[in-house]
């Protein structure tokens, strides 16, 4: 009887033992999945997700996440209009659930459209819009140009179009230093 008590005991402890093992193992590759996922991954399961972003120079930015590009992404605001956001102008972003998308799910198409692309397609519709600088400023503007860290852009008033005689100058902005731009309605 004290032979079957001491195997039982010790049966109990290897059960234990291994539950333990397997139970850090879980954890140990559930850290290494994390340590994988890029800013990308975590934003793409939050479509549709209401967000406050927190930026360099434009503040607190909020709206719903319709689209996600490689280095943009696009909020629907409440007042209707749509902003378009530098993700490395993002300093944090509140509203993100617990869940991501897989690494690297972004459609070959998608991952190719940068910020570049739909600036482009802005200065093809000669779009006005509001555009947020790094250092806290903002402009009125039509996008004149897109380079491929650039953008220039003719600055005229609020509700205005580009004509020549509204352009009172026309700047070249780095990549680096554009935060949101917003088309004007």
């Amino acid at each position: 009887m004290r032979w079957d008590a001491m195997f039982a005991d010790l049966e109990a402890q290897a059960e234990a033992l291994a539950v333990a093992e397997r139970a850090g193992e879980i954890d140990e590759r559930v850290r290494a999945e994390l340590g994988a996922l890029t800013l990308r991954d975590r934003l793409g399961a939050a479509a549709g997700t209401p967000l406050r972003l927190r930026t360099a120079g434009a503040g607190v930015v909020a709206g719903m996440l319709s689209r996600l590009g490689p280095d943009w992404m696009l909020l629907d605001q409440d007042d209707g209009r749509e902003v378009l956001v530098r993700l490395g102008a993002i300093t944090a972003i509140g509203g993100v659930g617990r869940t991501s998308a897989p690494p690297d799910s972004m459609d070959v198409v998608t991952a190719r459209l940068g910020l570049w692309f739909v600036l482009r397609r802005m200065a093809r519709d000669r779009a006005a819009v509001s555009v947020q600088l790094a250092d806290g400023s903002s402009l009125h503007a039509t996008v004149d140009r897109v380079g491929a860290d650039f953008v220039e852009v003719a600055v005229h008033g609020p509700g205005e179009l580009r004509r020549a005689r509204s352009v009172r100058e026309e700047l070249l902005i780095p990549m680096a230093a554009l935060v949101a731009v917003r088309r004007e309605l």
